[in-house]
């Protein structure tokens, strides 16, 4: 890929707006922001935007099935990738975008405002700051960290039976595999790895789904 191509903002798939549905002008308008300014911004790479939508947006928003209504907190929430597409995609989650950099704070509550998403939340914190405050039922997170170190991070925030959704690359189970002793100090259950978008001969997203106990 030449230097062009790989600045040249990718197009819109049509598989879009089959994902987001009425949703897709929000989902429109943050990419658009996001390709603006994101790198200007530190949040993106320039590499990103060839392919913005199959390898950022798309791939989130194939996560939004897994979460049910409740309370999902977004940990170092960063772009909003997940959590501001999984916010536009789901208006019946509420989600709490927790992040610690004050630059990507100010982001996040822009696209909050600007797109009237008025089930979001931002926080400026880390996790373990977090705890203590409002509990959460279900966790994600993107490109954060190990699933053994997102462990203690995530399942005290969450309330009994909450779910980490947490996306991941290619070596998704051998994380599993590392993260054995974590998984056995917090007594997690359900621990599996999903594969999103085969169906929709998408580029596959990969998700660690585990609960704590009841």
């Amino acid at each position: 890929m030449s230097e062009n191509e790989a600045s040249t903002p990718e197009q819109e798939p049509e598989v879009a707006r089959v994902i987001f549905g009425d949703r897709i002008e929000l989902a429109r308008q943050y990419t658009d922001d996001l390709i603006a300014r994101g790198e200007k911004l530190g949040l993106i790479g320039p590499l990103e935007l060839s392919r913005i939508w199959t390898r950022h947006i798309v791939n989130c928003a194939l996560v939004a099935p897994l979460l049910r209504p409740g309370m999902v907190g977004d940990i170092g929430s960063g772009a909003g990738l997940p959590g501001v597409v999984l916010a536009i995609a789901r208006p019946d989650v509420d989600f709490v975008l927790i992040e610690p950099m004050e630059r990507r704070v100010a982001w996040l509550e822009e696209q909050r405002a600007a797109l009237g998403l008025d089930n979001v939340t931002v926080v400026r914190a880390r996790a373990e700051e977090y705890r203590g405050q409002t509990t959460l039922d279900q966790v994600t997170a993107r490109a954060v960290s190990a699933f053994a170190k997102l462990i203690p991070l995530c399942a005290p925030l969450l309330n009994p039976s909450g779910e980490m959704v947490l996306m991941k690359g290619a070596g998704a189970q051998r994380e599993i595999e590392a993260a054995e002793k974590a998984i056995r100090r917090y007594k997690l259950t359900g621990v599996e790895v999903l594969e999103l978008g085969a169906d929709r001969d998408l580029e596959i997203t990969r998700v660690i789904r585990a609960s704590v106990p009841a």
